[in-house]
């Protein structure tokens, strides 16, 4: 288990820097534009998958643009959507000042929340109604935490108004995480007081694990809270029926 946890955190820190550079090659063949960065985080998503061994199995179409709305489990979460499709985050500020994480979110294209300042809220909701413009998805976690899996918390609406106030396509995405060994989900998810680098070595020591996401149809909602609660229902129930597809 700690020579697992070793070579995969080797492999973390190879992989990292084959991110870093590329994102500064990237430089050598013109202006750095939102697409690519998108593309540049896809890109280093999958390869970290890779050479880390976590295997994914992407159900539905993953969306071109719009807003989409997943649950949220983990900071894993980033990684597997973010290997399904080009797209922004909406991350809270705490993460721009990660290490070597924060940098690659900024550097990505994430929008970053201060959930304690209105004014953030308002700047965060300007910037992704500006963003909503583009051909790539912005992905936000309307739960404003993770969870460990048990149920979906009240999805918070403030910030799926930029995109029902503009008319434009929201899309479900359920994620669940199979071990296995048939230990619960749970210890794949990060939540409580439990700090990330103790998570991250939880996750560096497991045996195999995999990670499901099932895209649901794009809608278009007038109305924010229909939106927040019709698309949290939508959630809970794609995640019911992944978790009866294992039985």
């Amino acid at each position: 288990m700690i020579f697992r946890a070793i070579r995969r955190a080797v492999t973390l820190a190879f992989f990292l820097t084959l991110s870093i550079t590329r994102y500064w090659l990237l430089h050598l063949r013109g202006p750095i534009t939102m697409k690519r960065r998108a593309q540049w985080v896809q890109q280093s998503a999958r390869g970290i998958m890779t050479g880390v061994g976590i295997r994914y199995r992407i159900e539905g179409t993953p969306p071109t643009h719009g807003l989409v709305v997943s649950n949220h489990l983990s900071y894993l979460d980033v990684l597997i959507l973010s290997a399904a499709m080009p797209c922004f985050f909406v991350a809270k500020i705490e993460i721009g000042g990660w290490p070597i994480f924060g940098w690659a979110a900024r550097s990505g294209g994430s929008i970053f929340l201060d959930r304690s300042s209105h004014a953030s809220s308002m700047s965060v909701a300007e910037q992704m109604a500006e963003r909503l413009k583009q051909p790539i998805p912005i992905l936000l976690f309307p739960e404003g935490t993770s969870t460990d899996g048990s149920q979906l918390l009240p999805f918070h609406p403030r910030l799926i108004d930029p995109a029902t106030s503009t008319g434009t396509q929201i899309t479900t995405a359920a994620v669940r995480y199979v071990i296995e060994d048939g230990t619960p989900e749970k210890e794949l998810c990060w939540y409580g007081d439990e700090t990330f680098l103790t998570h991250l070595l939880k996750v560096l020591r497991v045996a195999g694990f995999s990670a499901h996401v099932l895209f649901g149809q794009p809608h278009v909602y007038n109305d924010r809270r229909v939106a927040a609660d019709t698309t949290r229902a939508e959630i809970t129930a794609m995640r019911e029926q992944m978790a009866r597809d294992r039985e």
